[in-house]
């Protein structure tokens, strides 16, 4: 890819508007005014009139542009070099070719820059399950998850798999289960929301015809359906079927698709565009009360999980930054948040899925330790950063540059 001259790059790429008055003051009832949060038209803001350096952003952009993330843009290709040469690797799922570098900058909440494709609907991989999570948090405000610390196997009702049509002969099968029970196991009786939701459950099983050993196996294959469990909440270990595992169990709490939760209490009122799509598997099909229902995926790991444009995941960003507030309104409860940003004791870094946390700046070197992300592989990272009231979006930058983009990034920063 040939250079690219920053003052050139900021010209084409930042969205500048001039600036407007910033509100003061309280309104009628003594309180101080909401924080801007978008509408249908996002407002853009001049770098420098919210304290950004122009220059410094651009050459941040530039950075991020010229490092690319290598894997091939074909998503279906990238997956079977990387995940599709594990035991079971097959994809099962939709893939999406995606597009070029992407992202982009709010300060306040406003639009400061953008790059690249930002309405472009792509993959988002892992992002996916921060969305995830937010159905788990819409459930508990509404006192469908009534603590984190119940055990997941008392709140499921028998789950019956889709059938298209009769067996041909019944008589074949006779004793045999007809319901799926990932909770079956005493191991997986002794599992938590908390524990699904920190990757820290060790589950054990196959769901949807992906054993849970097969996702990022250990190189020691004899190990792979014989080492003893650790026990629930002890040992992290990220693992997309323990997480699909968590879709399920969301879906019978809420006894509704989530992509339906989501747009009704979140999407929807953020202000968020038509066309994000969440998909499961070709395979995931429940009967639920005699509907047939797709049950979604956390991730896009074997294909499947969020298709989203970059403006969609920055207003998602926003709410986070913003502890679940939008505007005046609440969406997320700040219990919901505060749990989401509390350190995992097993891997300080993870709060709940997929909150990234920089505890003691081990995530991101460059960033303040209050900063937190939501990270999918691509690399895709929505950025968060509270005391700088800053969310980035950034979309298909190789994964070991991500923090020198950031600290180009806030390096532009003057106040």
């Amino acid at each position: 890819m040939s250079s690219i001259n920053a003052t050139t790059l900021l010209a084409a790429t930042l969205l500048v508007a001039a600036p407007l008055a910033q509100a003061t003051g309280q309104n009628a009832r003594g309180r101080a005014p909401a924080p801007y949060v978008p509408g249908t038209v996002w407002e853009h803001r001049a770098p420098a009139a919210m304290g950004i350096d122009s220059g410094q952003l651009a050459a941040a952009i530039a950075f991020a542009v010229k490092s690319e993330a290598r894997a091939p843009r074909d998503m279906e290709e990238s997956h079977y070099r990387t995940f599709g040469r594990e035991p079971f690797g097959q994809g099962i799922g939709p893939f999406k070719p995606r597009g070029a570098p992407t992202g982009v900058v709010l300060r306040g909440g406003y639009v400061i820059a953008s790059w690249g494709e930002p309405d472009r609907v792509d993959m988002t991989h892992s992002v996916t399950k921060s969305f995830l999570s937010a159905t788990v948090g819409l459930a508990f405000d509404r006192g469908l998850v009534p603590s984190v610390l119940d055990t997941v196997w008392k709140a499921q009702a028998p789950t019956y798999t889709l059938r298209l049509e009769a067996p041909s002969e019944p008589g074949s099968h006779f004793g045999q289960t007809m319901f799926l029970d990932p909770w079956k196991t005493p191991h997986n009786r002794t599992i938590r929301w908390d524990d699904l939701l920190r990757q820290t459950s060790d589950w054990e099983g196959t769901l949807w015809g992906k054993p849970e050993w097969a996702d990022r196996p250990s190189q020691t294959p004899a190990d792979w359906t014989t080492r003893p469990r650790a026990s629930a909440g002890t040992v992290y270990e990220y693992n997309d079927v323990r997480v699909n595992v968590l879709a399920l169990a969301a879906t019978n709490a809420w006894r509704r698709p989530l992509p339906e939760v989501l747009d009704e209490y979140l999407m929807a009122p953020i202000g968020a565009s038509r066309t994000w799509r969440w998909y499961g598997y070709d395979n995931a099909w429940i009967t639920l009360d005699g509907r047939p229902v797709q049950v979604v995926s956390g991730g896009g790991h074997w294909g499947g999980g969020m298709f989203i444009n970059a403006w969609d995941m920055a207003r998602f960003g926003l709410l986070t930054q913003r502890r679940g507030l939008w505007g005046d309104r609440r969406i997320l409860s700040d219990a919901w948040v505060s749990m989401s940003l509390t350190p995992t004791k097993p891997q300080p870094t993870y709060g709940f899925a997929n909150w990234f946390l920089n505890t003691d700046r081990k995530w991101m070197p460059s960033a303040p330790a209050s900063a937190f992300g939501h990270v999918g592989n691509g690399t895709n990272l929505v950025f968060v950063s509270p005391e700088q009231d800053l969310v980035i979006v950034v979309r298909w930058i190789e994964n070991g540059a991500v923090d020198e983009f950031l600290r180009l990034a806030l390096a532009s920063l003057t106040r």
